[in-house]
């Protein structure tokens, strides 16, 4: 017992000198805690919608303006155009597409019900659901307050009585929901994509971070920057192998999910592997900033460890973007996981091409000259 408190107190010892690693054990998890409690929720607000009125009555105008109101649908458009709908639940600027049809008040008040659609973009997985159930609330009030307002008109006057019209009740709307791109809902679908992603994240930031730490932690860093190689070409030599590792690695997980999981490959894989490249020198040059910044492989392991746990949650690969709040949803703008969460995503679920992932993909290539340019010189300054 008394060799084990001696132990004890030593390493109690090293964690207390080590500045660094006692920040990190002190820190880091409060910053997460406040970070992530504000990524990690189920309460879904402002989806995006669009709204396909065919009916334009003061009664399809009044379903809108409550789902608008609701505080859970941003109605970005209404208009009579399916096709722009449907480009836009493609693009992803729109999860929900809510579509009233013609003669929508005439049928609830000749009739006591009316049809609506939902279609709801199921490559969110969960939040799918969670979204059509808010819409379902929604239109189940108003049909109560439809009901309210027109149940004078829906009795007749007989032998002075008040009797309800053959075949009418309570307004009621019937809502017809489907999921485009996901319709079985099926979480494997919407999870296994992601998941690539994570796994390619992984073994780009987190091997690269241990590569050159470990060079530094043995003694032959020093000792390789006074060859005649170059910087560069020390980093390209140490960072490409991992580059090609995560491409293969990336092949692997696809053809598991094709073969175990049936996950669906509508897009082009091409499209796919070319933003994963970009994608996996952004991850790399993370690493190599990280490993600039630490002294041991298990510094590294910690820190990266740190950013990854961020990374993941902020990129909606386990909690969907529109769950979080505003201003955590305009932060995870900067996060590259979410980018090309998105993408693989579209390509591979939606089918999607070239012109609807182009944004994310600019904003890759954007995070990969900046990233590489800020580890490349840190890199120099620690070494020199």
């Amino acid at each position: 017992m008394r060799r084990i408190l001696f132990l004890a107190r030593a390493e109690v010892l090293h964690i207390v000198r080590d500045r660094t690693t006692l920040a990190q054990v002190l820190v880091v998890p409060i910053v997460q805690l406040l970070v992530l409690v504000n990524a990690a929720t189920f309460v879904i607000r402002d989806t995006p919608t669009y709204v396909v009125d065919y009916d334009r009555t003061s009664a399809s105008r009044g379903l809108t303006n409550r789902l608008a109101a609701s505080g859970h649908f941003r109605v970005l458009e209404r208009s009579a155009s399916l096709t722009q709908a449907n480009d836009a639940l493609l693009e992803g600027t729109a999860t929900l597409v809510v579509t009233i049809p013609r003669d929508f008040e005439k049928s609830l008040t000749r009739e006591g019900r009316a049809p609506v659609q939902l279609v709801v973009n199921a490559e969110k997985g969960s939040a799918a659901g969670i979204v059509l159930n808010y819409a379902g609330q929604i239109l189940a009030r108003y049909s109560a307050e439809l009901g309210r307002e027109l149940r004078p008109s829906l009795f007749t006057i007989g032998m002075g009585t008040s009797e309800p019209a053959p075949g009418r009740g309570n307004p009621r709307i019937d809502a017809r929901t489907r999921g485009w791109y996901n319709a079985t809902l099926d979480y494997r679908h919407y999870m296994v994509p992601g998941i690539l992603v994570a796994l390619v994240t992984l073994i780009g930031t987190l091997l690269s971070a241990q590569n050159i730490a470990r060079e530094k932690e043995l003694g032959t860093l020093e000792q390789l920057n006074v060859t005649p190689l170059t910087r560069a070409q020390f980093i390209a030599a140490k960072l490409l192998p991992l580059w090609v590792l995560g491409l293969l690695d990336l092949g692997l997980g696809l053809l598991a999910g094709k073969l175990v999981f049936d996950v669906p490959m509508r897009g082009s894989l091409l499209l796919l592997f070319a933003a994963a490249a970009i994608y996996l020198l952004v991850a790399l040059a993370i690493g190599l900033l990280i490993s600039t910044g630490v002294d041991t492989q298990q510094q590294a392991m910690f820190v990266t460890f740190f950013v990854l746990n961020v990374y993941l949650l902020l990129s909606g690969l386990f909690t969907p973007i529109d769950s979080m709040s505003p201003w955590m949803q305009a932060v995870s703008q900067l996060n590259p996981v979410r980018h090309f969460v998105t993408i693989s995503r579209a390509v591979l679920i939606k089918g999607a091409g070239l012109a609807e992932v182009a944004q994310p993909l600019v904003i890759l290539c954007g995070f990969a000259v900046v990233t590489l340019s800020l580890a490349v010189q840190r890199y120099r300054k620690r070494t020199a």
